[in-house]
This record gives structure tokens, sequence and C-alpha cells, in this order.
């Protein structure tokens, strides 16, 4: 069976490679569009030992400079400094335990302009467990569309590969779950040594029984 660390392998993979997965084509069962503000999310940010968590400033909140959908988004802003850093947000996504299941997550991410450099990647992670470290995230061109059943599912790509909103998106095939709640995340982690801000609009989470 695929394992966690095939997920940090950087095999090579992509959006594009969602054309031939099996995916649920039904209504979503979580949506997130940040209009009330950002509700039960809850902010979170890591970095690596060498840097106290205390000196990588970051921010998230709701803004309405930019939305893919309605007036509002989610906001991520974080420094650049360190090379090195991630901040997301987490949300409880509700299943029937002891069964398994086909899921469809799909996200719009906002860049500032195309650019040649790798300033940010997109990050996106749905499991049993919650996401704590960099590490509980793909390696970049990893997305769990691309394998069969695995622990969790998720994807990290670049971000600025075009000006404005880009949709993101995986599909994962769950293992036989022991628990009633999923947990969500999507963020941003630092490539760069520049500060970026960016926006997150659009979620939804589709689950079928597999």
């Amino acid at each position: 069976m695929f394992r966690r660390d095939v997920l940090r392998a950087g095999a090579a993979a992509g959006v594009a490679g969602l054309a031939g997965c099996s995916v649920p084509t039904n209504e979503p069962d979580f949506t997130a569009g940040f209009e009330d503000g950002i509700g039960d999310w809850e902010p979170k940010a890591t970095i690596g030992p060498e840097v106290d968590i205390e000196d990588f400033e970051w921010e998230v909140d709701v803004s309405t400079a930019e939305a893919a959908e309605g007036d509002r988004s989610l906001r991520v802003w974080n420094e650049g400094d360190y090379d090195d850093g991630v901040t997301w947000v987490t949300h409880p996504v509700a299943v029937e335990p002891g069964q398994k299941y086909q899921i469809r997550v799909r996200g719009q991410f906002w860049s500032d302009s195309e650019s040649f450099n790798t300033i940010r990647h997109a990050v996106m992670r749905l499991g049993p467990e919650p996401a704590t470290v960099e590490e509980d995230f793909p390696q970049l061109g990893v997305n769990s569309s691309d394998f069969g059943e695995t622990p969790y599912g998720g994807l990290r790509e670049p971000l600025w590969l075009s000006e404005g909103w880009r949709e993101y998106a995986f599909g994962w095939t769950t293992p036989e779950l022991s628990t009633d709640t999923l947990h969500f995340a999507v963020g941003t982690a630092v490539i760069w040594e520049a500060d970026a801000t960016h926006y997150v609009d659009d979620l939804s989470v589709t689950i079928e029984p597999a």
C-alpha cells in the first residue's frame, strides 16, 4: 500500500493529472468562501528547527481586497526572511467511520502576478490527523490524485504560475477510516526570500463512498 513517505518523495505530478483519476462528481459536502469571516478555521504556522516560531512573522485574516466568489476571501501573508515556513488554516470535515471514500478537494489561490521565480507553494492536505509541521504536507509536485489508496490526501504546487486566480485540486482514495473527523488544511509555504500575500477562496470537499 502507498505510504506517507511516498507523498514526500517528490514524484512528478500536477493539477493536470486529475484528468485521469476517479473522483466524485456530486455536490460538495463541505464548502468555504469566507463571506462570514474566518469562522471555525484555525490559523497555524510552522518553521524549521533552526528558527524559533516566535520569530516567524505571518498573518491570516479575511479580506475584501480579492475574491474568486462573492466579496471576501482568506488572506495569507508570511515573511520570507528565512527561506522557510508554512502558514495555513485548518477545519474539521465530518465523515462516517468504518468506510472507504473517494474524495475530491478543490480551491482557488490568488497570486499577484506570473513569476519565473518560485516564491511560494500552495499546500493542501486532508487526513485523519491534523497537520502540525511542514513534513505533514506533500513534497513539491506530489498530488495524491496520481496514486491509489493513501494515508492522507493533498498536494504541493507552485504559486505565481499566472496572475490572479488559479484552481488547485486533488483526489484522495482513503483507507477504511476509523474516525468521524478529517482535518482539512490549506495555506502557503515559503520558498523565496520575499514577503508575500496570497488569497484563498471557493474551497470545496466532495465525499463519496468508495
